[in-house]
């Protein structure tokens, strides 16, 4: 467990940080070609933290053809998979020595609790590339049944230049879930991380320099959608994109591969999860634990957020009770403060989305909180629904709001889980075992937890069903497939020209 700082020692680490702010291609910091740049904010304070190169169309073709050019020649991609694996065990070595200095930039560019990000997402960042460099020398190849006089083996290769669209809620961490797999397949990458959040990436680019990853091979190109996202989806010499973020955006970049060259598209998206409470789920104190937690990490800005309480009549009341007694142990304020639980919402216009959803509903359905605070802070906010038609139950908020809607039997509380167009997490609180697998399995969602709540680890795979997910799964070994291409190669083994024919 990293052991925490006080809120003052932050803040002199803050004081003292240097902040990236070009972008990464062919090995060095370089300017956008057009000279532009964009602020990046602090939420917490709407501090200015630097001005980061704003890139374009242009630099997305230099950084593609620089990353071509690694690729062909083989600096990285016929690398021996140890020489590999032992560069990026390297650089998650490097990130441990700077851990401290990435939590702070990253509490500071995102407005995440600092305890966040000490004890999940830079520690988790760090296990992935780990676990995902020491797969790399352990992935078998196949051989198929063939005849006595055949072989056909089936082999994996690096699917070549690689676009890496990044969301702002988890900046580092899913840099790591997607770098992870496709450096460690041989493939050549470029990161476009979200304009609210492009510190890390950046940093982390340096960082994999110094751990000696070949020039061209790690790029990061911040800017704007417009000017390279689309750009790098539109490519002709992009060979795939894993993009991870709303489903609105999603849906472009299928277009987009439509419209080029057909690249291929993994996209991870949103969520509106539910959490089913049966009237015989044990330790309620417990499940409220998990509810909250579910419901107000992260500020709710989570696609596997618990956004909606699917609870039995019979326990509701006593449920509730406890979630909110929970709920108010969530401190909310600056984020560099360790004691805080809840920080600031990614940016103002996110912050203002948000607040258009409170107060939908009022009195007694309001259980708790329902009102902003400061500049970009939301309260953790509960509310009581009439039933899961309500727009509140409806949409991806991605804030910490908590709808409750209570049910009557278990098969009602599966198809109101379902009632959705999104299927990318759920849980199910139930000690009826038969009751708890029947559940997991009715539930059309990507991961589904029992008795508590969760994303599984590094070792299963994740993403979604319906407008959750496209394409492929980050982490475990199935994260690897979508970097990979498969090729057959067939030997024939035959003594003459006949029997070769046959």
């Amino acid at each position: 467990m990293t052991e925490l700082l006080t809120a003052e020692e932050y803040r002199a680490i803050a004081a003292e940080l240097t902040l990236p702010t070009n972008a990464f291609i062919d090995g060095a910091f370089r300017p956008a070609s057009s000279g532009a740049a964009f602020p990046t904010v602090n939420p917490a304070t709407g501090e200015t933290l630097a001005r980061v190169a704003s890139c374009d169309a242009e630099d997305v073709d230099f950084a593609v053809v620089k990353a071509r050019d690694a690729f062909e020649d083989g600096r990285w991609s016929k690398l021996h998979p140890s020489e590999r694996k032992e560069k990026l065990r390297l650089l998650a070595k490097l990130l441990e020595r700077n851990a401290r200095e990435l939590a702070v930039m990253e509490s500071l560019d995102s407005g995440k609790p600092i305890y966040d990000c000490e004890t999940v997402d830079i520690p988790e960042a760090i296990h992935c590339l780990k676990w995902h460099a020491e797969a790399i020398d352990k992935i078998y190849d196949q051989v198929s049944p063939a005849s006595d006089d055949h072989i056909s083996m089936i082999v994996r290769e690096p699917i070549g230049v690689v676009g890496l669209v990044l969301p702002w809620n988890f900046p580092l961490l899913m840099l790591a879930w997607k770098i992870g797999p496709a450096l460690a397949a041989g493939c050549s990458v470029i990161v476009k991380p979200a304009e609210e959040t492009s510190l890390t990436a950046l940093r982390v680019a340096e960082l994999a320099h110094e751990a000696g990853i070949p020039r061209g091979v790690f790029n990061v190109v911040p800017g704007m959608g417009p000017e390279v996202g689309e750009p790098l989806g539109r490519h002709m010499d992009v060979d795939m994109v894993s993009f991870t973020g709303s489903t609105e955006t999603g849906r472009r970049f299928l277009h987009y591969a439509a419209d080029s060259n057909l690249k291929e598209i993994v996209l991870e998206m949103g969520g509106k999860n539910p959490c089913v409470v049966m009237d015989d789920a044990e330790n309620l104190d417990r499940v409220a634990a998990h509810v909250v937690n579910g419901a107000f990490w992260n500020m709710g800005e989570n696609c596997s957020a618990t956004s909606r309480l699917i609870v039995h009549a019979d326990v509701k009341d006593a449920l509730l009770d406890r979630i909110l007694a929970h709920a108010r142990e969530w401190r909310l304020g600056d984020p560099l403060d360790p004691e805080n639980r809840i920080g600031a919402l990614v940016s103002k216009s996110h912050f203002d989305k948000v607040c258009s959803y409170l107060g939908q509903v009022s009195g007694d359905a309001v259980r708790l909180g329902g009102q902003a605070q400061g500049g970009t802070h939301v309260e953790p906010t509960i509310y009581e629904l009439p039933s899961n038609g309500h727009q509140l139950a409806r949409e991806e908020i991605f804030g910490p709001v908590l709808s409750v809607i209570t049910v009557t039997s278990f098969d009602e509380a599966i198809a109101v889980a379902n009632d959705t167009e999104y299927g990318l997490a759920a849980s199910i609180f139930t000690a009826n075992a038969k009751r708890a697998i029947r559940g997991a399995r009715a539930i059309k969602a990507g991961t589904v937890t029992v008795n508590s709540y969760g994303e599984g680890d590094i070792t299963t795979p994740f993403g979604g069903f319906k407008q959750s997910g496209f394409g492929g799964r980050d982490n475990s070994l199935h994260a690897h497939d979508q970097y990979t291409q498969l090729k057959t190669i067939w030997l024939d083994l035959a003594d003459d020209l006949d029997e070769a024919v046959d």
